[in-house]
C-alpha cells in the first residue's frame, strides 16, 4: 500500500506534515534518486532520502510515544537558537531514532505544558484548528476585569488576524491588583491568550499552560522536566484525533535515560530526570 510522502516522513518523526511539505517543496527529499515533488506517494519498496540521508523503512513505521514537558519562561522552543538561550530541545530524553516534535508553542515568557511526540501524524492533527482540541491557561491579570469584558472575551474580539474568543473564562482568585483567570482556547495563534486581553488594555503579567486536550500538567513535574504519558493518556490522546493506539508492555520503553518510580504501574508516568535534576518534589 503507498501513502503519501509527506504522512511518511512525518510518521518517521522527522517533522510534522506541514514541515515535510515544505522540505519536499524545496527539493530536500529524493525518492529512489530522484527529487520528490509534492503529491509523489512512497511505498515500503522506495528508498526515501531527506538532505541525502538514506530514511529506513524501520524509520517510517508508527512510532507512538509522547511527553509531556514542564516549559519555564526562559527557555524557547526553535531547536537552535542565534542568541544562544536555552531550548527546551537540550532538556528532553535523547531518541534512538526519529526526533521530538513539538505540538505548538510557547513564547518566551510563557511557562506551562507543552506536548512533544515522535509520531508526526499525531502532531499534526493535534495542531490543526479543525481540530478544535482546547488548550487551557492560567493568566494574571493586573487591574479589575468588568463582567461585560468577561462577556466579550468570551464571544468576539477583533484581533489583526481575524476575529477570535476565549470558550471560557473563569476566576482563579487573587490579591490586591493582581487577579488570576483560567481561560480555553480551542485555537494555537500566536500570541492569542496575551493579545485577547491587550485589546482591552490589561496588561498579562504570567501566563502558564495547564491543559491541551485531556493531558494536564501534574503539579510533581518540575520546570525544565518531562515524563511519559500514562498508556491509558496515549489512548485517550490518540482516539481524541481519531487515530488508533497500539498498547506497548511499558517495560519495553527505552529507560537509557530515565528512572521510573519503582513502584509504578501503567497508571503512572514515568519521569524524565534531566541532566541536573535531583529527583521530583
Amino acid at each position: 500500500m503507498d501513502e503519501k510522502l509527506q504522512k511518511v516522513l512525518a510518521r518517521a518523526g522527522i517533522g510534522s506534515r506541514r514541515e515535510m511539505e515544505r522540505w519536499i517543496e524545496q527539493g530536500r527529499v529524493k525518492v529512489n534518486d530522484q527529487t520528490a515533488t509534492l503529491g509523489d506517494r512512497v511505498s515500503s519498496k522506495d528508498n526515501i532520502k531527506v538532505d541525502n540521508k538514506f530514511i529506513s523503512q524501520r524509520r517510517t513505521q508508527v512510532q507512538q510515544r509522547v511527553i509531556a514537558y514542564h516549559k519555564p519562561i526562559g527557555e524557547v522552543c526553535t531547536r537552535d537558537d542565534p542568541e544562544g538561550r536555552t531550548t527546551i530541545y537540550s532538556n528532553l530524553p535523547k531518541l534512538k531514532s526519529g526526533r521530538w516534535i513539538s505540538v505548538g508553542r510557547l513564547d518566551l515568557n510563557t511557562s506551562g505544558l507543552l506536548l512533544l511526540t515522535t509520531d508526526g501524524e499525531l502532531a499534526n492533527k493535534l495542531m490543526h484548528p479543525s481540530g478544535e482540541i482546547e488548550r487551557e491557561y492560567a493568566v494574571r491579570i493586573l487591574g479589575e476585569v468588568s463582567p461585560d469584558i468577561i462577556k466579550q472575551l468570551k464571544t468576539s474580539v477583533p484581533l489583526d488576524d481575524g476575529d477570535a474568543h476565549f470558550s471560557d473564562v473563569k476566576s482563579a482568585g487573587g490579591e490586591g491588583a493582581n487577579h488570576w483567570y483560567h481561560v480555553i482556547l480551542k485555537e494555537g495563534r500566536n500570541r492569542e491568550v496575551r493579545r485577547l486581553w491587550e485589546y482591552f488594555g490589561f496588561a498579562v503579567s504570567r501566563l502558564m499552560r495547564i491543559r491541551y486536550g485531556d493531558i494536564t500538567l501534574e503539579r510533581r513535574l518540575r520546570p525544565s522536566k518531562s515524563e511519559d504519558l500514562t498508556e491509558q493518556e496515549m489512548q485517550s490522546l490518540y482516539e481524541s484525533v481519531g487515530l488508533k493506539y497500539t498498547v506497548v508492555d511499558i517495560q519495553k520503553k527505552d529507560k537509557s535515560r530515565f528512572k521510573a518510580n519503582k513502584t509504578a504501574k501503567a497508571t503512572n508516568r514515568s519521569v524524565y530526570k534531566g541532566k541536573s535534576s535531583r529527583g521530583r518534589r
